[in-house]
């Protein structure tokens, strides 16, 4: 019988579980052996582990994600936790010269199996410079994957697989879904990166969401449904690698694609998506595309101004209706998300 845990849960499992198997692998970052801190993804570890083995770190971001690259250089499988993508800036020479490059550098005599994990997103008051997506930034690097699973069993599958990974794993996960819950196997399993997934069919738009925007896409799928559009949702869950075949299979059927990216549209995951579906569908049958994501402003702190900066389902919805080809203008009744309204932290 399957079990309901939350993706935070799949998370700390996941990491439990590659410590037990595996001594080399090691959690560090800034509150990183705290489980306030960290959602509840490390909970438990220090006391079972130790402090060499799970432990924290100064606010030195360039420093400590070079110590990472050293500690995988050195035989380790280090996790180095980030709060917020955000921070990821402060050691980019690290993550884009040295992590990405190594390999290559050395002709294939190094590896570097980092993994990085990095939390995305709104809440409350996060504001201009702790809310950014910057997802697009690591998928335009050779040399980092990048994952961005959106359900509790792909966490804990893609977490898996990510320590495992020989190369540096760029792994975002969104504040909004460390609290909603999904079906988990016990035991250890992968999901293998590169490989997306079709959640719900549909034959007249297809939706790709990015991260948590599965989840919006999802419900507005719902919301088209009662209009008689007829939705199918695609979770990447990898980014880099891409699974582009999936997403061109499902637009070769609806003939209309819509991105939703947790991420601003200029240069984004969405440009990227609708790019290559352009490339391989052009001449085999008629395109209509569309791409959304964050306003072309900073991220906002107050409440209002996340309504309106970040997708949700109504806005997707009434675009996907426009998109099919609706005769009049529609949108659903708006209603906040029930994670968005119940979220306590942290900051």
């Amino acid at each position: 019988m399957e079990r309901i845990v939350t993706y935070a849960e799949a998370v700390r499992e996941a990491t439990e579980q590659e410590m037990a198997r595996d001594a080399a692998v090691v959690v560090f970052g800034e509150g990183a052996p705290d489980p306030k801190i960290t959602y509840g993804t490390t909970g438990g570890l220090l006391a079972r582990f130790g402090s060499e083995r799970v432990f924290d770190t100064p606010l030195a971001e360039d420093g400590m994600t070079g110590a990472g690259v050293g500690m995988a250089l050195a035989g380790l499988r280090p996790i180095h936790f980030h709060q917020r993508m955000d921070f990821l800036l402060l050691g980019m020479n690290q993550i884009v010269n040295i992590a990405a490059k190594s390999r290559y550098m050395y002709g294939g005599a190094v590896s570097i199996p980092l993994v990085i994990r990095s939390v995305i997103g709104r809440s409350w008051g996060q504001g201009a410079q702790h809310s950014q997506g910057l997802q697009s930034l690591f998928m335009h690097v050779p040399g980092l994957k990048v994952v961005a699973p959106t359900t509790p069993y792909d966490a804990k599958g893609c977490l898996t697989a990510s320590i495992r990974d020989d190369d540096p794993v760029i792994f975002v996960e969104h504040r909004m879904l460390h609290y909603l819950k999904g079906h988990v196997p016990a035991e250890p399993y992968t999901v293998a990166l590169g490989r997306g997934r079709v959640l719900s069919a549909g034959s007249d738009v297809t939706l790709v969401g990015i991260s948590y925007m599965v989840v919006e896409c999802i419900r507005a799928q719902r919301q088209l449904a009662e209009v008689g559009v007829s939705a199918e949702v695609v979770d990447p869950v990898s980014l880099s690698p891409l699974d582009m075949d999936t997403i061109v299979s499902s637009v070769s059927k609806t003939g209309r694609l819509m991105v939703v990216d947790n991420g601003w549209t200029n240069c984004g995951v969405g440009a990227e998506i609708v790019a290559q579906t352009i490339e391989r569908l052009q001449g085999l049958r008629e395109l209509r595309v569309r791409r959304m994501g964050f306003e072309p402003v900073p991220c906002p702190t107050t409440k209002p101004l996340e309504n309106l900066f970040y997708p949700n389902a109504q806005k997707i919805a009434a675009a996907a209706y426009e998109l099919v080809g609706g005769e009049r203008r529609w949108a659903p009744p708006s209603t906040e998300a029930p994670e968005v309204v119940e979220f306590r932290g942290p900051f």
